[in-house]
């Protein structure tokens, strides 16, 4: 891509001064990234129209939008900025009132006036992802859109010629160097990736619009993982996150495209995003840039914006002390690589100040530092709607002018940033957690204490239980075949074909750099003691050990359950279920009242469709098919012997999934089960699995034949299947 900019200097550049639909965001194809389309063979686009204010009471100050304004396009490019800016217009500190702006002339052919559903075409903005090795991710990396590239003109004789004569001399080179250069050309060459034909309509849409939320985020990460798996094995450039998003633009399947004043269906308060593309994605906050998004309508007789979402990200002197309340100073002349200047009443700045007047309900996103992320990335929280109570004109620290408004959050909502201050002053000092019995569960056996709280009844705590990290085998396991292992003498390399653990993985290494998981397999093998890696090798990930901070807490109504003070990206590893492997000899036991036991049943669903996006990738996708997961008769018992696993609830929309993993003895109908998190869970909620509905695992059905049994379902989700 373009060179990286500051979210402080996001210029949009006009596509024309007449009266234009909203674009969604177009993003740049990758080179060797294919894109399915359906329909006409015009370049893929998407336009966006408001809808109306989501229904709510509304001050007596603003009664919804003008007349005409929800079915208006967005967008309107405003009028010419004044060459310098002197300070703020008349009565911007009190009321700020928005200038008049020059009247736009007559629109295109296909624009057919307010309330037209008519969209511009438009050609997605095409650019080059450099090929270069594989630098880490950041979550908060903007990149620059290529209508801020200024490209040679054409009718430039020195350039063309300079542009010509190199790609002669390079034509010369590759003639050259024919018999010796073809395979390292192939070698370079991306591999091309598309969305295939058979499942590129794969529905974004659904009745419960949380549902479509969650289907969309899950399309985009499994996209994303499994991009950057590939990108990095060939040695491509990174931004594995914008690759996903163009195949997901291109074909539709983005949700919420119609900006609309107020929440946006399907998408929660405290919802955590670690891409900005992800909120373009899921309708939150259209500009994958800017700061500020907004929309433009036409009354009386002007052309008139009005913010509909801001982000506080670090970019500017914000100021986040308190949780119900966000000073937020406008955008614009902070760049670090042009020349800082006074921010412009203009753009997002100008429809800040109307909302000021109009006290139209604004969506904030707050942002927080990823705690696991090695490349310093972000995490962004929604913390709900939040309306203007006062602007004003201050001096910035560089010593230009800035735009200053104190927004006020909305009463009544769902805590939103507020649970971040709250688990991260407890994390500080875990002796203010309010309701806590016990300080550290484990006794010192986890890498962190595990605080055990009860906010609900007198209870003080669990059954009696030992705490243990790892499974125990009732016999010894079979230690005469070799443990596999690989010679790589620093880290395992994505790519390397010398290295036998990604061999035994498929050719992958199944983790990124931030230890998260790729793909969902069968049996997944990190390294073992005996590999000559080091202990930092990226593929030792689970065998470390749990790196959450847990708290074991009372529910209202099914015991103990198990949440985090962290942030859980999808991906992530939560923690082993440990205890008491039971082998053939133990299976008369009667285990149906032992309800601190796991059971190896084919995963749920949603865990068999975590693959999704991979196998969009017109791969064979037979990883993970119900049949291959039948194979491991795997219980294991938590009732005396077990960690926080054991407090895991089931659900019917659960936001774990179980994987098998393998890396300290060659048996694998012994293997570990690791949980790791299907989707993105913010702090505090807590963490379910699918125990299944499936019976018993092979091999153990008719052995005990109360293990097949059903218990009620309270997990209280919109699935539910009332038994599990």
């Amino acid at each position: 891509m373009g060179s990286l900019i500051d979210e402080a200097e996001t210029e949009e550049q006009p596509l024309d001064l007449k009266p234009l639909h909203s674009l969604a965001p177009m993003f740049p194809t990758p080179p060797g990234y294919d894109v399915v389309t359906t329909g006409s063979s015009d370049p893929p686009f998407v336009y966006i129209t408001p809808i109306q204010q989501h229904p709510g009471p509304a001050p007596a100050s603003f009664d919804g939008p003008p007349p005409g304004f929800c079915s208006s396009p967005q967008q309107q490019h405003p009028g010419p900025a004044p060459a310098s800016f002197d300070g703020p217009p008349p009565g911007f500190c009190s009321s700020p009132q928005p200038p008049q702006q020059q009247r736009p002339g007559p629109g295109p052919a296909s624009f057919a006036g307010p309330g037209s559903a008519v969209p511009l075409k438009a050609t997605p903005i095409s650019a080059a992802f450099p090929a270069r090795r594989p630098k880490e991710e950041t979550s908060d990396e903007d990149y620059t859109p290529a209508s801020e590239k200024r490209k040679p003109s054409s009718s430039s004789p020195k350039r063309t010629t300079k542009k010509a004569r190199q790609a002669g001399d390079s034509t010369a080179a590759t003639h050259k160097t024919k018999g010796d250069s073809t395979a390292a050309n192939i070698k370079h060459r991306p591999i091309r990736r598309s969305l295939s034909k058979g499942l590129a309509g794969w529905p974004s849409t659904s009745d419960n619009p949380r549902e479509a939320v969650e289907a969309a985020m899950a399309m985009f990460d499994s996209l994303r993982r499994r991009m950057l798996q590939l990108d990095e094995k060939e040695g491509l450039g990174r931004r594995a996150d914008l690759k996903a998003s163009v195949l997901m633009n291109h074909n539709n399947l983005r949700i919420n495209q119609l900006k609309t004043i107020g929440p946006v269906p399907g998408v929660e308060i405290g919802e955590i995003f670690f891409y900005r593309i992800e909120m373009c994605i899921v309708g939150l906050h259209a500009p994958s840039m800017a700061g500020i998004d907004y929309l433009s309508a036409k009354f009386a007789g002007r052309d008139e914006s009005l913010a509909v979402s801001i982000i506080s990200s670090g970019g500017y002197e914000n100021v986040e002390d308190e949780t119900d309340t966000l000073v937020y100073t406008g955008q614009g002349g902070n760049s670090r690589r042009k020349e800082k200047h006074d921010q412009k009443l203009e753009k997002g700045n100008l429809a800040l100040s109307n909302s000021a007047s109009k006290k139209n309900q604004i969506r904030v996103v707050r942002s927080a530092r990823d705690p696991f992320s090695i490349s310093g990335g972000k995490v962004y929280i929604y913390d709900g709607v939040y309306r203007i109570e006062d602007s004003w004109m201050d001096r910035a620290k560089n010593g230009f002018s800035v735009f200053k408004h104190r927004l006020r959050r909305e009463p009544g909502q769902p805590d939103g940033i507020s649970v971040w201050k709250m688990t991260n002053k407890w994390k500080a000092n875990r002796a203010t957690r309010e309701k806590a019995i016990v300080l550290d569960l484990s006794s010192g056996a986890e890498n962190l204490p595990v605080c055990l709280v009860n906010e609900v009844d007198g209870q003080r705590g669990p059954g009696h239980f030992e705490y243990v990290t790892g499974v125990k085998h009732s016999r010894p396991l079979n230690r005469n075949k070799p443990l596999h292992h690989c010679e790589c003498t620093s880290v395992c390399m994505p790519g390397d074909t010398n290295c036998s653990c990604a061999r035994q993985n498929g050719g992958d290494i199944p983790y990124d750099l931030d230890g998260v998981l790729a793909r969902h397999v069968p049996m997944l093998y990190e390294c073992s003691r005996d590999c000559h890696c080091t202990k930092d090798c990226r593929n030792r990930v689970s065998q470390k050990g749990v790196q959450l901070n847990f708290e074991v807490f009372r529910t209202g109504d099914r015991g103990w359950g198990l949440r985090s003070w962290d942030p859980i990206r999808a991906g992530a590893f939560v923690c082993e279920y440990a205890g008491q492997v039971m082998d053939e000899p133990n299976m008369n036991m009667d285990v149906e009242e032992d309800e601190y036991t796991f059971r190896a049943t084919c995963p749920s669903d949603k865990a068999l469709r975590w693959n999704l996006g991979a196998e969009l990738l017109e791969e064979k996708g037979a990883d993970a098919t119900a049949e291959r997961f039948k194979k491991l008769p795997v219980v294991i018992s938590a009732k005396d012997a077990g960690n926080v696993a054991r407090f895991i609830k089931h659900s019917c929309s659960p936001n774990l999934l179980w994987q098998a993993v393998q890396y300290d003895h060659a048996d694998d109908s012994y293997p570990h089960i690791m949980f790791f998190a299907m989707k993105h869970i913010p702090p505090m909620t807590e963490l379910t699995y699918d125990y299944g509905i499936r019976g018993a695992p092979p091999g153990i059905k008719g052995k005990s034949p109360l293990v097949c049994n059903l218990k009620p379902c309270f997990c209280g989700s919109a699935n539910c299947r009332g038994s599990f």
